[in-house]
């Protein structure tokens, strides 16, 4: 593992105005919900040292590892007779209250929330456990007003929140092209309009903004209202991945029930690799689960090109969430954070290690 580069203190909050908006993560819709899923539990299996676990994530493509995970019995299989509750979120910050609070122990989230989430408890609330997803973010735009990459100059430009993980990947692409934006108002070479994913269609069809930097599945369900891919984010990256989400854990839920984290990961990387080694059966799956959310299921036309652009991993790519925050403080949105201590991949690895499969690094920021 390389050594921990070195980090400084986070300042003071309260000295960037917009900070309790910032490193949101990219959800959809109202900002939690709770919809208390109990697994059915076999009479005879065994508990492990907690009766319940509960779990929280999005109802995203980006959270399928989760949402096919719970959907085919993944988790529960692992758990015995342990309970797997779980709960979906939408938004990055009330996912992390709810870890804070002790409503859940175990979620699905993305990198710039976890970030954050870690700075404003100065490290003691969370630690990263695995990764889950990559991929998945694009820029999409009107293909009549926008030719080009250099044509964004100029134009409206949606992001899904300030500071969110998309916002922040947009206004450092936007430093690389030599233009110039002020963070905070998103006023400058380019008009940086935050707007919340489910309505960002909508803003489209009617031309309030000129395209967009979302994920999936908003980024596809532009390209179903006439836009066009301009830009994938996995191209700016090396090996073309990056990651989108991770899983946390209650620092006091890993100390008290090792046990229960195991068999979550070891659920997780069972889920991967069925998502991968059946990628439409487990599309069907992520889809049902999404139905079942939501009431209404992806179109083909949308969650087919959405589906191809993930890649479902336990890989957390430690290095390319360092590099997120990095980003974030190049725009002016965070001071630097000090990210010392945020992983901690002993279970993982061991589980990777049991199965003969590579284990994963931590980028230096593992817990000592």
């Amino acid at each position: 593992m390389s050594a921990a580069r070195p980090l400084t203190p986070l300042r003071t909050l309260a000295a960037i105005a917009a900070l309790p908006l910032l490193l949101t993560a990219c959800g959809y819709g109202s900002d939690s919900a709770d919809d208390d899923k109990q697994a059915q539990v076999a009479a005879d299996a065994k508990k492990l040292s907690a009766d319940e676990v509960r779990i929280g994530y999005f109802p995203n493509l980006t959270h399928a590892t989760a949402l096919v995970g719970v959907e085919e019995g993944i988790f529960q299989k692992e758990l015995g007779g342990t309970t797997i509750k779980a709960s979906t979120f939408n938004a990055g910050p009330s996912e992390i209250e709810a870890l804070n609070s002790g409503s859940i122990d175990i979620g699905w989230i993305g990198p710039s929330p976890a970030i954050n989430g870690y700075s404003k408890a100065d490290g003691s609330n969370l630690r990263i456990i695995s990764g889950s997803a990559s991929g998945g973010v694009k820029l999409v735009v009107n293909p009549d007003k926008i030719k080009s990459l250099k044509d964004v100059k100029g134009k409206k430009i949606a992001t899904p929140q300030l500071g969110n993980t998309q916002d922040v990947a947009f206004l450092n692409w936007i430093a690389e092209q030599g233009w110039k934006v002020e963070a905070q108002s998103g006023k400058g070479d380019v008009s940086v309009v935050r707007t919340d994913n489910k309505v960002t269609p909508d803003a489209y069809k009617s031309g309030s903004i000129d395209g967009a930097w979302v994920p999936e599945p908003t980024a596809s369900k532009l390209v179903a209202e006439g836009g066009k891919v301009l830009l994938d984010e996995a191209d700016l990256w090396p090996d073309k991945k990056f990651v989108i989400t991770n899983i946390i854990v209650s620092q006091t839920f890993l100390k008290e029930h090792p046990d229960v984290v195991e068999a979550v990961l070891r659920g997780s990387v069972k889920a991967n690799e069925w998502i991968n080694a059946n990628p439409d059966k487990a599309k069907a799956s992520a889809n049902e689960a999404l139905k079942k959310e939501s009431g209404k299921a992806l179109p083909a036309e949308v969650i087919d090109p959405a589906w191809k652009s993930i890649s479902f991993l336990d890989d957390p790519l430690a290095a390319t969430l360092d590099t997120q925050a990095e980003h974030a403080v190049k725009a002016g949105l965070l001071e630097q954070p000090d990210l010392n201590g945020i992983y901690d991949l002993t279970l993982l690895n061991k589980i990777l290690d049991a199965e003969g499969k590579d284990e994963v690094d931590d980028a230096g920021l593992g817990a000592k």
